[in-house]
């Protein structure tokens, strides 16, 4: 690799940014504290990035980048750390993306993470959902949980990852990780294998159609404490996503399965911090049997009055969290308007292009 690139990934990892950017036609940016930044370096030809792209992928990589016009795959760079990458075209030709990884996962205790997450941990079988948008750390919290299962229980971990972010050594469990496309063709393939392979905890890096989450339920059902990720933005919506994944005729019988595998949703974001960094907001919902009947029942409407008062049993709600947030002077208002889910809540703090006022209510909104 290039000393020019390893330069910028080490300033990356120097200033504790998220991702570097590399595109033809642009000067390299980095993500830091959630905004991207210009480098000072010059415009990148289509050839500079190519250069790099043939430096860092091998023969399969690029068939693969050819073939669909993008691929994913990690790097680990001596001495500085692994990168998780996207490789894409674009109008002006190649970019690429590397994501910061760290080698060692990181622990509850160092990402400040509720006790719920701990508790999750000893689950002895059912679904554990980490959702959230890209980008608000899902990989991160759920490296320091199966971190902790491994320093604390005697199991098999298995985990199905597209690429393998964080690597974990064996502890006191056997942990085996398996990458999409190196060790498996596609997520739902290697949970079928992955229920023949004597696992007690399977995490499934993304949950991304019918067949991977019915199997990934149906493992949650048969002994298995199984962690998975969806791009969601708030817990409620999880279990509304997850079931409208199926067709009207199978929804019944999935409604009854999720009632009584799901054990809790986490979804979370993470909001721009007053002083730099960024601070994390988290909806938590436990799976009592209120929230299981409520599941069974199709009666999702109401489960955010649950989590109002679900407090003692760890449950959270975004919205409250922001508004907490505010009044402790950890975020601004302007910024928890944009991350919120009801952005009635925070009316006071939304820019005036973004409301419009219609007959019989307010319509929340960016303005046309």
């Amino acid at each position: 690799m290039s000393a020019s690139i390893v330069k910028l990934l080490k300033a990356l990892v120097d200033q504790g940014g998220s991702d570097l950017h590399l595109a033809a036609g642009s000067v390299p940016m980095m993500r830091l504290a959630g905004d991207l930044n210009k480098v000072e370096a010059p415009v990148m030809t289509t050839q500079d990035v190519e250069k790099v792209i043939a430096e860092i992928t091998n023969q399969a990589q690029r068939e693969d980048l050819k073939k669909h016009k993008s691929t994913d795959f990690a790097i680990k760079v001596s001495g500085l750390s692994i990168f998780r990458v996207n490789v894409f075209f674009q109008r002006q030709g190649l970019s690429a993306v590397f994501r910061a990884l760290q080698e060692k996962p990181p622990t509850l205790e160092e990402l400040g993470l509720p006790e719920v997450c701990r508790k999750a941990c000893f689950y002895p079988q059912g679904l554990v959902l980490v959702t959230g948008p890209t980008g608000s750390g899902k990989s991160t919290t759920l490296a320091a949980m199966i971190d902790y299962i491994n320093k604390n229980h005697q199991s098999h971990i298995l985990t199905l990852e597209d690429p393998i972010e964080f690597q974990h050594q064996s502890q006191r469990c056997m942990v085996n990780q398996r990458q999409l496309g190196t060790h498996f063709t596609t997520f739902s393939s290697a949970l079928t294998s992955a229920l023949r392979e004597d696992p007690d905890i399977i995490l499934v890096g993304e949950m991304r159609d019918k067949a991977t989450i019915e199997l990934a339920i149906t493992a949650a059902e048969t002994g298995h404490l199984v962690f998975a990720t969806l791009h969601t933005n708030s817990a409620p919506k999880t279990i509304d996503r997850i079931i409208d994944t199926f067709a009207a005729d199978e929804q019944g019988q999935i409604r009854s399965m999720l009632s009584e595998s799901l054990k809790a949703v986490l979804t979370q974001k993470l909001v721009p911090a007053i002083g730099g960094g960024r601070y994390l907001v988290q909806d938590i919902l436990i799976n009592n049997s209120a929230v299981s009947n409520l599941i069974r029942e199709g009666k999702l409407h109401q489960i955010p009055s649950i989590m109002q008062t679900g407090k003692r049993e760890g449950m959270r709600v975004m919205d409250q969290e922001l508004l907490e947030a505010i009044r402790a002077q950890k975020i601004t208002g302007h910024d928890a308007w944009e991350y919120a889910n009801d952005k009635k809540l925070f009316l006071q703090w939304a820019p005036q292009d973004s409301i419009q006022t219609v007959v019989g209510g307010s319509k929340i909104g960016k303005a046309s």
